[in-house]
């Protein structure tokens, strides 16, 4: 068998309650680019609507979307849902599915303290180091205003990784 290469990572989806708010936080706290403006998809028999029924399945009735990037060109996107619902704890780790997202700045520390001014949250008290003494490498859990998870790095995944962290 022939070991395939990796593949590349094209984007996300998050849901939020509004997604007019979170691509000003997005845009502006977390720095993504905004490629395509909060746009409603409606459930009808045109292309889109067609592909999202095959998604979501009937009676989607309509949501909001928008379209932003990373730095390195991976995708963000936020959806609005009309039945959207806020968990009492979105940290659910032990469960199956993506239970965060990362992203990466050298100074986390600040990033941090933007996301809780913006009305983020820490989940960690502070930046933890995965070579203390050795080397910079950082890390910190945070939420997003609309309670996402999220962590932040302040070095990239392989150099992180690449000496065994632990």
């Amino acid at each position: 068998m022939v070991t395939p290469y990796p593949r590349t990572f094209s984007h996300i989806g998050i849901s939020v309650p509004d997604v007019e708010k979170a691509v000003k936080f997005y845009t502006e706290v977390l720095g993504l680019y905004l490629i395509m403006k909060p746009t409603e998809i409606t459930e009808d028999d045109s292309p889109i609507g067609e592909m999202c029924t095959d998604v979501f399945g009937a009676n989607w009735k309509r949501f909001k979307i928008a379209h932003l990037s990373t730095g390195d060109r991976i995708g963000v996107e936020l959806f609005e849902f009309d039945n959207q619902e806020n968990p009492e704890d979105n940290f659910e780790y032990w469960k199956t599915g993506i239970f965060h997202f990362c992203l990466q700045d050298p100074n986390l520390e600040e990033l941090a303290d933007k996301i809780v001014e913006h009305g983020g949250k820490k989940r960690m008290k502070a930046p933890r180091y995965y070579y203390p003494g050795e080397k910079p490498y950082r890390m910190i859990y945070v939420e997003d205003p609309f309670g996402n998870i999220l962590e932040i790095y302040s070095h990239s995944y392989e150099l992180t990784y690449s000496a065994g962290a632990y």
